[in-house]
């Protein structure tokens, strides 16, 4: 995104009793933008979160926010104005939805008019005008999310810090709730982070992904190129890259590799790695294409692909509207495929298929 920085980080630790529960040497967030925060429990996502909305004391870090400097371990109040929070459990008074939504406005001595002015535009926004006068103890879990969600955007915060807000939502409810989420930053703009162990949540929201891993920030960027290109075995595992290999550079020619992953079986990729270097590497399964087997004695390539590997279907496993396919290369793979293909290519246990990729699909990382 091209767009100055709201909010800059510098050195930022939080260690408590010896232990170091996060470390941030640097983190930078742009106005406008969507940052979501991903990672497995336990990663410090909800630590770094705490930390910025200054609910947790941190131990060392320095925070300029629109280019003032803003002390982690007294705010002012006029900061933290600036901030609205949205945690996993919503946290509401106990009173009507509508005056929920008002408290944070009423705290700011607005003028009557304006504060039901401001409430009624949001109660529309989360479509929950019907729940104004119902009293926050007697809603679900999906209605008290989504009064917690207008009381935050009623408050036009300068940051916007969400919590794993959906994750204890069904199905049916999170979708709903992601997809205002998004139409509501798309037409505010408010810059926000939102922190989720769900990938399919961060790739929905986040204009850039951060990945962490036990209180560090491993890889930040596009999803594009979290999803596709991961630094580590640890970011691939947690991005959903089914098929990690290890290998040795058998053959390298014109920045393509020829690379060993098991006995008298090689995966072209392009790298300029040269021969020797051990490496892993990642396939995402949707790179993954599956075709019927030649007959016997046709000679014609029935792929482009430089990989095509005979594979025998060791699995099928149902996967959202999709089937995942597990395969066996002499080396493990893993393809996603639609029911009419796994209809057409007569997929089941047992049988065989031709599983093709491009070199280019295949993310190469040195270890």
């Amino acid at each position: 995104m091209d767009a100055p920085p709201l909010l800059t980080v510098q050195d930022l630790r939080i260690q408590i009793d010896g232990r170091l529960l996060l470390t941030v040497p640097s983190l930078t967030i742009l106005r406008g933008e969507v940052l979501a925060v991903l990672g497995p429990n336990g990663a410090g996502k909800s630590t770094l979160l705490q930390a910025l909305a200054c609910l947790r004391e941190s131990t060392t870090g320095t925070l300029t926010f629109e280019e003032q400097r803003v002390d982690l371990r007294a705010p002012t109040l006029e900061f933290r104005r600036r901030l609205a929070v949205v945690f996993q459990e919503p946290l509401l008074f106990d009173t009507t939805v509508a005056e929920n939504i008002a408290s944070g406005l009423q705290l700011r001595g607005l003028a009557k008019a304006l504060i039901t002015e401001k409430v009624a535009l949001w109660l529309d926004q989360l479509g929950i005008n019907h729940l104004a006068h119902r009293q926050a103890r007697t809603l679900s879990g999906g209605e008290a999310q989504r009064t917690s969600l207008a009381r935050a955007f009623v408050l036009s915060p300068d940051l916007l810090l969400l919590d794993e807000p959906f994750s204890a939502l069904d199905t049916p409810t999170r979708e709903a709730l992601l997809e205002i989420v998004h139409r509501v930053q798309q037409h505010t703009r408010v810059t926000t982070l939102f922190v989720t162990h769900d990938r399919l949540e961060a790739l929905r929201l986040g204009n850039r992904v951060a990945v962490m891993d036990k209180g560090e920030i491993v890889q930040i960027g596009t999803a594009e190129e979290i999803f596709s290109q991961p630094v580590s075995e640890t970011v691939a595992n947690f991005v959903g890259i089914e098929t990690i290999l290890r290998g040795t550079v058998a053959c390298q020619s014109d920045g393509f590799a020829e690379i060993g992953v098991a006995p008298e079986k090689r995966i072209a990729a392009a790298s300029p790695l040269p021969l020797g270097t051990e490496v892993t590497l990642c396939l995402r399964p949707e790179e993954v294409t599956l075709l019927a087997p030649p007959a016997e004695g046709v000679l014609e390539q029935p792929s482009s692909a430089r990989n095509q590997f005979l594979a025998g279907v060791t699995r099928i496993i149902p996967w959202g509207l999709a089937y995942k396919i597990h395969l066996d290369c002499g080396f493990p793979l893993v393809a996603f495929v639609t029911r009419p293909s796994l209809e057409v290519l007569n997929l089941r246990a047992g049988g065989t298929v031709l599983a093709t990729f491009k070199a280019t699909a295949v993310h190469v990382l040195p270890r």
